[in-house]
């Protein structure tokens, strides 16, 4: 490939990386993950890698933080240059002298990197102690500074939290705090606002553009997100299949783009509108005045004390028989908490829920099992709603065999093909396992396992947020043909309004546990009328501040 190099005149490159080359050993010999990568980074510039899942965007940027597994053997003419050194080369007292000080990573799944059993400010705290040798008293105070600058809400009372009490979105921003503590010259930022709220994602974005301006940070970004990279990055260098396809200043690759595989990922933004609904269908679900209320904790282990948060303030909710109804806002507004308590997944304190004309709000975990077949779920993350020890065929066939659906074995085993070919997968793949699969095809295999069931309705949570650009235009294009195929009603829980506008018919936006807006999407997404839907719509479409 041809190295292109910014207009930087004399500034010296932050990371030199040259020939980068990774592969891993599996049965039978050796994947390339990548082959022969070169890029530069340079202070206060972000360099963003991009493309589709499995195209080395990831393995590169663990190659540099020296964080690949076991199997994985970096090439012996791979040198990348940081401060004079070859960190290819560094020994492994070296790297860890780097990573976290001087070099930081912001992880895709934050709980996954967050430790289930300390509370945050404890995390936080210790990288502190560690790197910076601040007294606990000292660190504690930064900590919760450090959340403040990350906009993490009520800062005093989170830093005492677990990770499993905040959101998605909140554990994120943990995260990028934990990495910014030391001020690092480099942060290496893996898909980092993947699973956040456009506006959230607007703001962290921003706030990483400003950090990396005032301390002359250089920001290497992994996205598959076009707009984001649009606006924040100065370089670009498009991978596929472990390569840089095309590389060059942003604006330039944007509008005159050289390689067939990069005019496709430009073009696979979601598209199109919901399916067109006719005359004045049923009501599938309806809610009225359902109210979810949690207890939280404040502060220490002896003078703690619990206050009430009220997740879901009172709402009603009218979805028709083939219809898409969006419920879009930014984490912590209680969006899956309304959707869970309208299907009976967690208690609701109030309200009335009616489900194809029945009431189904008293009914106990005995009395619901009749409507769970009709009523299902499709998550946000495949791979942890599955049983990595069951193959595709068990998977799909456990709902079936649970809710008594099919004759016999042979039965089922039929109905579970044709849940396989009607996600657009081969009936051939279900002796595999889940971890055998990309994103994309997972949550094909999700979706399998919910119209497997033959329902009436399904919860759709956030199901295309961590997946590429182009698979998500494949999934959302499913959705609409197995609606207009079934006459399936959706509730689609979302924060990605390019989404919504491609797949809902009407537009709920939630703030705080209420409904601040409501409407038709045309309606709502191109005029909205409150300053929050202004604000999520600016922030979806222009990743404006």
């Amino acid at each position: 490939m041809t190295m292109q190099s910014y207009a930087e005149g004399d500034l010296k490159p932050l990371i030199d990386a040259r020939n980068v080359a990774v592969s891993f050993k599996v049965d039978g010999g050796e994947v390339e993950a990548v082959r022969n990568v070169s890029f530069k980074l340079y202070p206060g510039k972000t360099t963003a890698l991009v493309g589709e899942s499995g195209s080395g965007k990831s393995v590169t940027a663990r190659a540099v933080m020296r964080l690949l597994s076991k199997r994985a053997r970096v090439s012996s003419s791979t040198n990348i240059l940081f401060g004079g050194k070859d960190m290819a080369k560094m020994s492994d007292r070296e790297m860890r002298g780097l990573r976290g000080n001087r070099i930081s990573m912001i992880f895709q799944e934050p709980m996954s990197s967050l430790n289930p059993v300390y509370t945050v400010g404890r995390q936080i705290v210790e990288v502190l102690v560690l790197h910076q040798k601040l007294s606990k008293k000292a660190a504690w105070a930064r900590a919760i500074e450090l959340l403040a600058e990350v906009q993490l809400p009520d800062p005093e009372s989170r830093v005492n939290q677990y990770p499993h009490q905040l959101s998605g979105g909140q554990r994120q921003r943990v995260m990028i705090a934990m990495a910014l503590a030391n001020r690092p010259d480099v942060l290496i930022a893996d898909e980092p606002t993947t699973a956040l709220d456009v506006t959230v994602q607007a703001q962290i974005l921003h706030l990483i553009d400003g950090l990396k301006e005032k301390y002359g940070m250089g920001v290497i970004l992994i996205t598959h997100d076009l707009t984001v990279v649009r606006q924040f990055a100065d370089h670009v260098y498009v991978m596929q299949h472990g390569e840089v396809r095309e590389d060059g200043p942003t604006e330039q690759l944007f509008t005159n783009p050289q390689h067939a595989y990069t005019k496709r990922l430009l073009a696979s933004e979601p598209k199109g509108v919901a399916n067109l609904l006719t005359g004045s269908p049923e009501t599938v679900l309806k809610g009225e005045g359902v109210r979810v209320q949690f207890m939280l904790r404040k502060g220490g282990i002896f003078k703690g004390s619990y206050h009430p948060l009220i997740a879901v303030d009172g709402l009603d909710l009218d979805l028709k028989r083939g219809e898409t109804l969006g419920l879009v806002g930014e984490s912590g507004s209680g969006k899956t908490t309304f959707g869970q308590a309208l299907i009976r997944l967690i208690k609701m304190d109030e309200g009335r829920v009616t489900f194809m004309g029945d009431r189904i709000e008293d009914k106990n975990r005995q009395g619901m099992q009749p409507y769970r077949s009709r009523m299902q779920i499709v998550f946000q993350d495949p791979f942890s709603s599955m049983n990595p020890r069951m193959s595709v065929r068990q998977i799909i066939e456990e709902g079936l065999i649970v809710n008594g659906i099919g004759t016999d074995g042979k039965d089922r085993y039929a109905r579970m093909q044709q849940a396989l070919r009607d996600a657009g997968l081969p009936d051939t793949i279900s002796h595999r396992f889940p971890h055998e699969f990309s994103g994309g095809q997972r949550q094909r295999i999700a979706i399998a396992r919910a119209i497997a069931l033959e329902p009436e309705f399904i919860l759709l949570d956030e199901p295309t947020s961590a997946l590429d650009l182009s698979v998500q235009a494949q999934i959302i294009e499913l959705l609409r043909k197995l609606q207009r195929d079934k006459g399936l009603s959706y509730l689609f829980i979302s924060h990605d309004l390019k989404v919504v506008r491609a797949l809902c018919h009407r537009v709920m936006v939630m703030q705080h546990g209420k409904i601040v807006e409501q409407g038709p999407v045309a309606e709502v997404l191109v005029n909205p009328r409150t300053d929050y839907t202004k604000r999520l719509v600016r922030a979806a479409f222009e990743i404006a501040a």
